[in-house]
C-alpha cells in the first residue's frame, strides 16, 4: 500500500512545482522590465537559498526530537562524511546545471517569441529519455508514447507563427538541454541526499555564479531591485524556494522520464494562468494541445501502476 501512495505523492509535488512554475512567467516578466537577466537570476537565487536555511534548521530541529523521543542515543549521532561530500557534490553540479539552464533561456527568449521559447524549452522531455539510454536508463512503449503526445501537445499550445532556427532559438535549444542534464542529475543524487539541502546549495551556487558576470556587465543598483522587489520576492521564494524543491523531493523513486513529462506542465499552466489572471483567452488549438499534455501525463503513469503491481 505504501508503495502506491508514494509514486502519487511524488508527482503531486511535480505538478505543483510545474503550476508554480506557469505563474511564475508573469512575475519573470514583469522583473525583467527593471533588472538584467543575470541579476534577475542572482538575487531571486540568492533568496530561495536564504528561505530554505530556517527550513533545514527546522526539519534538523524536528528530526533530532524524533529520534531522541525513540532513541536516546541516537541523539547526537552525525551523518556519515559519505552522505556529506554527496550533499555538496550534488547541491554544486545542480547549482551548475541551473546556472547555465536558467541564463540561456533568459537571453534566449531576447530574440525568439515565448511560444517558440516555451515549445523548444520544452524539448528537454525528448532530450530527457534519449540521453537516459545512454545511461541505462530503460523506457517503456508508454513512456514513449507519452512523449509524442506531448510534443504534439506542445507545439499546438505554443508555436502560433512560421518555425525558423534563429539566434535565440538555438539559445533556448541549449537550454532545454542544459535542464535535461539538471533533471538527471537530481535524479542521481535526489535519493542519497537531503533534498532541501541539496536545493539550498544549488540555489547558493546558481545565486553566486549569476551575481558574478551581473555585477561586472549589468552593473545592478538597490533602486532598481527594490522597484522589482514583489517579481523578484515571488520568484524567488515560490519559484526557488518552493517549486525547485518540490522538484528535488517529488523525484525521489520517479523515473527521470516521467517527471520531466509533469514538470513541462508549466507550459499548459502558464497559457492557463494568463486566461485566468491576465484575462487571456484561449484558442481551441490551444485547448486541444492542453488536452493532450493532460492525457500524456496520465498515460505516463500507467507503467508505474502496472510494474507495482
Amino acid at each position: 500500500m505504501n508503495t502506491q501512495k508514494m509514486p502519487l505523492k511524488n508527482s503531486l509535488c511535480l505538478l505543483l512545482a510545474a503550476t508554480i512554475w506557469g505563474i511564475a512567467f508573469v512575475a519573470q516578466s514583469v522583473g525583467m522590465e527593471y533588472v538584467g537577466p543575470f541579476t534577475f537570476n542572482g538575487v531571486r537565487s540568492l533568496i530561495g537559498a536564504a528561505v530554505l536555511v530556517p527550513v533545514i534548521f527546522l526539519l534538523n530541529r524536528s528530526k533530532d526530537t524524533a529520534s531522541a523521543a525513540a532513541d536516546p542515543s541516537t541523539s547526537t549521532t552525525t551523518s556519515s562524511p559519505y552522505k556529506t561530500r554527496d550533499l555538496w557534490i550534488g547541491g554544486i553540479a545542480c547549482g551548475i546545471a541551473l546556472f547555465a539552464a536558467s541564463n540561456f533561456q533568459q537571453f534566449g527568449i531576447k530574440y525568439t517569441t515565448v511560444g517558440k521559447a516555451g515549445f523548444i524549452t520544452a524539448c528537454y522531455i525528448v532530450i530527457v529519455p534519449i540521453i537516459g539510454l545512454f545511461l541505462k536508463k530503460k523506457c517503456s512503449p508508454f513512456i514513449w508514447t507519452a512523449v509524442v503526445m506531448a510534443l504534439i501537445g506542445l507545439y499546438l499550445l505554443c508555436i502560433t507563427d512560421g518555425f525558423s532556427i534563429g539566434l535565440g532559438d538555438v539559445l533556448v535549444l541549449v537550454c532545454a538541454f542544459l535542464f535535461s542534464l539538471h533533471i538527471l542529475v537530481i535524479d542521481y543524487f535526489s535519493p542519497k541526499t537531503d533534498g532541501v539541502k541539496l536545493s539550498c546549495i544549488q540555489f547558493l551556487v546558481c545565486g553566486i555564479l549569476s551575481m558574478i558576470p551581473a555585477l561586472i556587465l549589468e552593473h545592478p543598483q538597490i533602486s532598481s531591485i527594490l522597484t522589482a522587489w514583489l517579481p523578484i520576492l515571488y520568484a524567488g521564494i515560490m519559484s526557488c524556494g518552493v517549486a525547485y524543491t518540490l522538484q528535488i523531493v517529488g523525484q525521489k523513486n520517479v523515473n527521470p522520464t516521467v517527471a520531466s513529462l509533469i514538470l513541462s506542465l508549466e507550459s499548459c499552466i502558464s497559457v492557463l494562468a494568463g486566461w485566468v489572471i491576465l484575462g487571456q483567452k484561449l484558442s481551441a488549438k490551444e485547448l486541444l494541445g492542453c488536452i493532450i499534455m493532460f492525457a500524456a501525463i496520465i498515460l505516463a503513469q500507467l507503467p508505474e501502476k502496472s510494474s507495482a503491481k
